[in-house]
């Protein structure tokens, strides 16, 4: 059964091609173009652009973020979906292809979504840190080693969040899945386990652990070099406990290394269609119980500790690092 979307209003994307001159052909090959830039799986052409118009077919994820790129424009004003409390209505970056845009000013609007979670943090001071960081990398200059942990849900967004941030500031990142799932898939099955389990208390006690511990010392490698480092994980248990918190950025602080933790919020529906659209052997329990899982999820979670937020909610604020990474390629119309 196809799912309902109400806010979803067909004729805005026709009504915005048509504001740019352009036809359906053009569409679909910067679409391609785009998609090649940004290693999407687009197979565009003049009939899925066509049928996205029409309404006939709602875009996926990779389309509407392509979508977006195109047009300088965030998935409400594209009519994909409503608006965000607080929103931006109109985009101060849209502008035409002869038109170079403020490079740092992209990324700080791109970085909009980024608010305090806590007190004793503050973000304005850290989007400028983010947008120094990359100033420094493009003039060749290097600074002190920083540590970020962007954590979230499955489908929430992290990954393409911290992989947004290591492009403008050349940290690597560390991602708990890449680093260890070879490890996991066959310890589960040492341990007579399920290779595809994430949810019994086989992983949680025996195999988490040392996910997350292998995760950590690969950090502390980086960190005691001077290279800083982007951890990408969902830290559900860790940012939940305030003495694990408190004793890593103790550490942190008697290293002399910057620290900050990024939480990437996002609503159910939303992460259900990354989940569903990424097709990972390792979600397929969601996927087969979703209103279970759903319900050991607790949208209200954040870090026991000072951290950020990324509002993410309808993938917002992925759509937005999408337009500063497209900019910073010397993308455009």
């Amino acid at each position: 059964m196809a799912r309902q979307r109400p806010d979803w209003n067909p004729a805005v994307l026709k009504e915005v091609r048509e504001s740019h001159g352009l036809t359906l052909e053009e569409v679909g090959e910067k679409l391609r173009e785009i998609g090649e830039r940004h290693k999407f799986s687009l197979a565009a052409n003049f009939q899925t652009v066509w049928a996205h118009e029409k309404g006939t077919s709602f875009p996926r994820p990779d389309y509407r973020r392509a979508y977006c790129i195109l047009y300088r424009l965030n998935e409400a004003e594209l009519g994909f979906r409503r608006a965000l409390p607080g929103e931006v209505a109109t985009v101060p970056n849209q502008r035409s292809a002869e038109t170079a845009p403020d490079l740092a000013e992209t990324i700080r609007e791109a970085l909009g979504s980024l608010r305090e979670g806590a007190a004793g943090v503050d973000a304005e001071t850290f989007r400028s840190r983010i947008v120094e960081e990359w100033k420094r990398r493009a003039g060749g200059d290097d600074a002190g080693p920083t540590v970020l942990l962007v954590g979230g849900y499955a489908g929430s967004g992290k990954s393409e969040y911290a992989k947004f941030i290591g492009r403008l500031t050349g940290w690597p990142i560390l991602d708990k899945d890449s680093l260890t799932r070879p490890l996991v898939d066959q310890l589960l099955l040492a341990l007579g386990g399920e290779v595809n389990d994430r949810s019994s208390d086989l992983y949680r006690e025996k195999v988490r652990p040392l996910e997350y511990r292998c995760l950590m010392e690969a950090a502390w490698d980086n960190l005691n070099c001077g290279t800083s480092v982007i951890l990408d994980a969902p830290f559900l248990a860790e940012f939940s406990q305030a003495d694990w918190m408190q004793r890593f950025y103790n550490r942190c602080k008697a290293k002399r290394v910057a620290v900050a933790a990024i939480w990437v919020e996002c609503d159910p529906e939303s992460m259900r269609e990354y989940i569903e659209f990424r097709g990972a052997a390792r979600d397929m329990w969601k996927m087969e119980a979703w209103e279970d899982y759903l319900a050991t999820v607790d949208l209200k979670l954040r870090p026991a500790g000072p951290h950020f937020v990324v509002d993410n909610r309808l993938g917002a604020a992925v759509a937005a690092a999408d337009q500063a990474r497209d900019a910073l390629s010397g993308g455009g119309l």
